[in-house]
């Protein structure tokens, strides 16, 4: 799905961590608030945001799942992975030649962005630790200074790597289908019409988000 349901990162390289110190919190006010959420957010009890990833593989993943079909997503991480070897590194990936990740069905552009991706990362030019400590809208500026970083994977990222509270993913396909499914009868909606649905969620946001994403897919959404 362009842009939707985040694929599973196969490989070691991908940890569990504890459950967000918020979550409990979040899914007590968000059963209050949403009568959609009171219905699903029980469904998932058990499960939690808990998957991360480094930094770089966070970036590269999404980058690669950008504009295709999950699926087609997976099959090009997997394949990229085993070229490249495990961790995916930023050196590993530097030392192919651009026709060799073409060769794996990646787009040209794709495997530019790939590439300026990693060359941010071996040089240094950007910092992963500051993000820790960054407001959410300074990493998505910070992110969207490489190419091929657009919102959508910088928003992602702050989910995913992050694990912050109150993001919502408004170019997220994934997410406008569930919210058009259980909220609008399955009529297409607009951004404008999921972010007047969205409203009660704040500041939890994430954690609504997360359990529509699991509402359309029995597999842990994780990037």
């Amino acid at each position: 799905m362009a842009q939707g349901i985040a694929g599973s990162l196969a490989g070691s390289q991908v940890r569990l961590v504890g459950k967000p110190d918020y979550w409990d919190e979040a899914c007590a006010q968000l059963m209050k608030r949403d009568r959609i959420l009171r219905k699903l957010i029980p469904q998932h009890g058990e499960h939690w945001l808990q998957h991360k990833a480094p930094a770089f593989m966070t970036l590269a993943r999404s980058i690669v799942g950008q504009q295709v079909a999950l699926r087609t997503a997976d099959q090009l991480w997997q394949r990229l992975l085993e070229r490249c070897g495990q961790p995916l590194s930023p050196a590993a990936l530097l030392a192919l030649d651009p026709q060799d990740l073409r060769g794996l069905g990646l787009p040209k552009r794709k495997v530019e962005y790939i590439h300026d991706l990693a060359s941010h990362f071996d040089a240094r030019k950007i910092d992963p630790q500051a993000w820790q400590s960054m407001p959410d809208e300074a990493v998505v500026a910070d992110l969207c200074a490489i190419r091929g970083v657009g919102r959508w994977t910088a928003e992602m990222f702050l989910i995913f790597n992050l694990h912050r509270p109150n993001v919502l993913p408004l170019d997220d396909a994934g997410l406008l289908k569930a919210i058009s499914q259980h909220y609008f009868s399955g009529e297409p909606v607009s951004r404008f019409e999921a972010r007047e649905v969205a409203q009660a969620w704040a500041p939890w946001c994430t954690v609504a988000t997360w359990h529509l994403w699991r509402s359309l897919n029995t597999v842990a959404v994780r990037y």
